[in-house]
């Protein structure tokens, strides 16, 4: 029994943040009310395989985590998310994309998923851009008589494309712990100039996947809106110009609302896909861009700014005392020896590498309806990473994976996380079945792009690999 302490502990984990305690306290908790088990039954003379010197790595740990260059894009992205936010710059862009195609019919379907993947790059917070897209075009789109279940699908489903657009804060933290897993799979191979990769690499790896998603929903938008004319028909482009209260034409509000954030994008994303900048330096680029379109927006003014300034401070402290909390349940899941465990369950089971692939997937689905990204990435990933990454799996290929795993994840009813932050939102007369009906089809696409990563890992790897 003793040798099954780490999967004890890992339970045990998921019963305590199911109780709805605060995450870092109950991984920290946790994990050293288990190593004092483990301390106490080795003072008795009882062999509970837990190697106490583990523990001294701590110290480094937290050193590692105050020093680590790529996890200070964290708080500069949220601040360039939450900017875009409050200074109303999110709702100008929504505004300018919904006079641009809402004549369509579908039109105002395809605006949302649009904008809602321009806000996950901006934003890359689940939450943020499933509360965003739901106050400011749900009673548009229902207004304009669009079916509830088409409506509340698209809008959870675009918002869950913070996960894999780049740059999204997800694949920032994804990235640094890929990066430290594969780093040791190499050195467990015996490979000691290990190879590495970067977040930059894994942003190159979700550009392909998270662009075809984008088409897939566009394309499921537009086909309800011709099969079924009534779910989504269009808007009277002077109708709604009075309606969302603009003033000039629809040049005017384009110009304005559609083309600075667009630039701003541009310019974060291509610095680092092109080379000319780290993460890091373009998440400075990025909030300081965000601040001038604030200011530009006139939408700007101290009380704006400290409140901006506080949400990023509060989301950052969330990652960081996770990240702390993370590292050290790591630290006593492997004093008990949870790493050889895990890996010789792995190699014993049936399908090899891809049977180990299949049970992971779904292990992370699974936990995905009561644990965030933050907690799956900093729990999860290192304890399966560095032993998949051993069996052989490219570590781009795996990343992509495991986010829109978790994309579809968040998803799912009864307890994705998108449909509790947009039954938050949505009125009282859209009932809870509609937004379970109207996300069926979005996650089929998204398990049909899994599918399609297995069978054409290029998809993720082409890119990186290439540039």
């Amino acid at each position: 029994m003793l040798e099954l302490m780490p999967l004890v502990l890992f339970a045990v984990i998921c019963v305590v943040l199911m109780f709805g305690y605060p995450v870092a306290l109950s991984l920290a908790g946790t994990a050293l009310a288990f190593a004092g088990l483990g301390m106490g039954l080795q003072t008795m003379g009882i062999d509970a395989h837990f190697d106490s010197s583990f523990l001294s790595a701590f110290p480094n740990r937290l050193y590692g985590i105050m020093t680590n260059q790529t996890l200070l894009a964290v708080p500069l992205f949220v601040l360039m998310g939450v900017l875009l936010e409050k200074s109303k710059v999110a709702e100008t862009l929504l505004d300018a994309m919904a006079l641009l195609f809402g004549s369509l019919r579908g039109g105002l379907g395809i605006s949302v998923t649009l904008v809602g993947m321009l806000l996950a790059a901006s934003t890359g917070i689940v939450g943020a851009t499933v509360v965003t897209m739901g106050l400011l075009s749900l009673p548009t789109m229902l207004k304009r008589g669009y079916s509830m279940s088409l409506a509340t699908g698209t809008i959870c489903a675009t918002g869950t494309l913070g996960q894999i657009i780049p740059p999204s804060i997800a694949l920032v933290l994804l990235g640094d712990v890929l990066s430290s897993a594969y780093q040791q799979a190499q050195l467990t191979m015996g490979i000691f100039s290990p190879k590495t990769v970067s977040v930059g690499d894994l942003f190159m790896g979700a550009l392909v996947p998270g662009l075809i998603l984008v088409m897939l929903y566009i394309a499921y938008v537009a086909i309800i809106a011709w099969l079924k004319p009534a779910a989504a028909p269009p808007a009277n482009r002077d109708e709604l110009m009075t309606e969302l209260g603009h003033q000039g034409g629809l040049g005017t509000l384009l110009l304005k609302g559609l083309i600075p954030p667009i630039l701003l994008i541009i310019a974060v994303l291509g610095s680092i896909l092109g080379g000319l900048a780290t993460p890091t330096e373009a998440s400075a680029v990025g909030a300081f861009g965000a601040l001038i379109l604030a200011l530009a927006y006139r939408k700007l003014d101290f009380a704006t700014l400290k409140d901006a300034l506080m949400s990023t401070t509060r989301v950052t402290s969330m990652v960081f005392l996770i990240l702390i909390g993370a590292a050290l349940f790591s630290l006593v899941f492997r004093a008990y020896g949870g790493e050889e465990l895990i890996q010789d369950l792995f190699n014993d089971m049936p399908g090899g590498v891809v049977g180990a692939t299949l049970v992971v997937m779904l292990v992370i689905f699974l936990l995905g309806f009561i644990l965030d990204f933050i907690e799956i990435t900093f729990v999860v990933v290192p304890i399966i990473g560095p032993i998949l990454l051993a069996m052989g799996l490219d570590p781009i290929w795996l990343g992509i994976m495991i986010a829109i795993n978790l994309q579809t994840s968040f998803l799912t009813p009864p307890f994705g996380f998108a449909l509790f932050y947009l039954r938050g939102v949505a009125p009282a007369s859209v009932p809870t079945t509609a937004i379970y009906r109207g996300v069926v089809p979005f996650i089929m696409l998204q398990l049909a792009m899994l599918v399609a990563l297995a069978f054409f890992p290029g998809l993720a790897t082409w890119l990186p690999n290439n540039f």
